[in-house]
This record gives structure tokens, C-alpha cells and sequence, in this order.
């Protein structure tokens, strides 16, 4: 199989959506992390410290995320110059490194998900559980 210059620029849009949604979870993630701190400060909760070891975690998967899909392009750019050059071999393993860069940049971005969807659940049962007082 022959690689051209445009299958590796195939991934150049759905890595740079995938960025902006990462750099849009981390601001909202960092804004939602300021409001809780501030809460704690005169409220003194101990959800609050729990929210937040959560939140930590969020942020470090996003980090993860944004590293792997930011290799991900960088070596998309690499292998459209290899395919310029005519190193069909390099090419192709660096499209193919490229490519598990963006897997394990969904899967991590899967992973926080599902953190997400529980530290949800939490408040939504907290929720559940003053109503019924």
C-alpha cells in the first residue's frame, strides 16, 4: 500500500476538534475547581475536599489526553514530510505510531468520562439523600 501526502492530513481536522474539547473540559474543569475552593473556604465541606481530589484526577487524565493528541499531529506533520521526501517505510510507521497515539488519547479520554459520570452520581445521591430528610 502506497501512503499519500493526504492520509495522515485526513486526521488534521478530528485532532484539532479533539484538542479544542480537551482544552474546553480543562477550562471548565480549572473554573469549576476555583468555585469549589472558594465554597470550602467558607463553608468548610468535606464533599468539597473529595470534589476537588476528583477534579485533580480529571485534570491529569486531560493533560494525558492533550500530550498523546498533540503526538498524535505532531507525527502526522512528520509523516506527510516523509511521504514528500519518498520514505515510504518511515512513513508508514510513523502514521501507524500516529495512529495509537489518537487510540490511547480516546481511551483516556473514555476513562475520564466514566470518572466524570461517577463523581455525578455521588452528588446526585447526596442530592437524593437530603431530600429524603
Amino acid at each position: 500500500m502506497e501512503l499519500t501526502i493526504q492520509t495522515p492530513a485526513l486526521l488534521f481536522p478530528a485532532v484539532s476538534l479533539l484538542l479544542i474539547a480537551y482544552t474546553n473540559k480543562f477550562l471548565a474543569i480549572a473554573n469549576l475547581i476555583r468555585k469549589l475552593i472558594s465554597d470550602y473556604e467558607v463553608k468548610q465541606l468535606h464533599t468539597t475536599v473529595s470534589q476537588i481530589r476528583s477534579l485533580r484526577r480529571r485534570l491529569m487524565l486531560i493533560r494525558w489526553m492533550q500530550v498523546f493528541g498533540v503526538g498524535s499531529i505532531l507525527l502526522c506533520v512528520v509523516t506527510m514530510f516523509f511521504v514528500y521526501e519518498g520514505w515510504q517505510v518511515w512513513a508508514k510507521v510513523l502514521f501507524g505510531l500516529s495512529l495509537l497515539l489518537m487510540m490511547v488519547s480516546l481511551v483516556i479520554s473514555l476513562m475520564e468520562t466514566f470518572l466524570s459520570a461517577g463523581a455525578l452520581r455521588v452528588l446526585l445521591k447526596e442530592l437524593e439523600d437530603k431530600e429524603k430528610w
